[in-house]
């Protein structure tokens, strides 16, 4: 596709209402977005272990339109210890560009002030596949990773997942920042919310529900 094509075609291309859900999923989780002219356009940029990639073949199939290259794998060496990981990102659009100014301040990612009125039980299951565990078996405690945000935006974030959510939420410090935690006690609301959105190669993340 010659270069007239393309442009003629990327203008053709608006993120559907699933499409704009998913993304602040991923981009509370480990996606990220990058611009080569400026801050005009944004590209929206998935990097995931080889052993997701189920969920990456989900992700490409749902942004399908926006992607002119299959996922690729990636050779990842971190502490004398090599992976591989599969990365694929979308075309360089304008769509992007309001998210990625919600989720950036010069340079560094951060959680969205309109993010009380952009959180559903969609996006926290992508959230969750993308980045989240739960602690134990037994305790299901449900831990979201949040080490790039500073404390007063994690703060904030439970203050909205528990209000819009009724989760029992706290901050967890770690060594590289912050996790929020949600309580054991809020596990079964937990997995009603996001269960129906999590998809079958990542229901590992969702053990059986608590004995009461």
């Amino acid at each position: 596709m010659n270069s007239q094509k393309i442009e003629a075609y990327k203008k053709e291309l608006k993120l559907s209402r699933k499409q704009r859900e998913v993304l602040i999923g991923l981009m509370m989780g480990d996606a990220h977005m990058e611009t080569q002219n400026r801050g005009r356009t944004y590209r929206l940029k998935i990097e995931q272990s080889e052993r997701h990639a189920d969920y990456v073949a989900h992700l490409y199939d749902l942004f399908r339109e926006w992607v002119f290259a299959p996922p690729r794998k990636r050779e990842v060496v971190s502490k004398e210890h090599g992976s591989v990981n599969l990365v694929f990102q979308t075309v360089s659009h304008g769509s992007f560009r309001f998210y990625a100014h919600q989720f950036y301040r010069e340079g560094r990612k951060q959680v969205p002030k309109l993010i009380h009125r952009w959180l559903t039980p969609v996006n926290m299951a992508y959230w969750y596949m993308d980045d989240g565990s739960v602690k134990s078996g037994q305790s299901k405690g449900v831990i979201l990773n949040t080490h790039a945000f500073y404390r007063s935006e994690i703060d904030r974030l439970v203050k909205v997942v528990g209000s819009l959510f009724e989760l029992e939420a706290k901050p967890r410090k770690q060594k590289g920042g912050y996790q929020i935690y949600i309580s054991g006690h809020s596990y079964e609301r937990f997995e009603e919310l996001v269960d129906p959105h999590i998809i079958e190669s990542m229901k590992y993340k969702l053990p059986p529900a608590r004995r009461t």
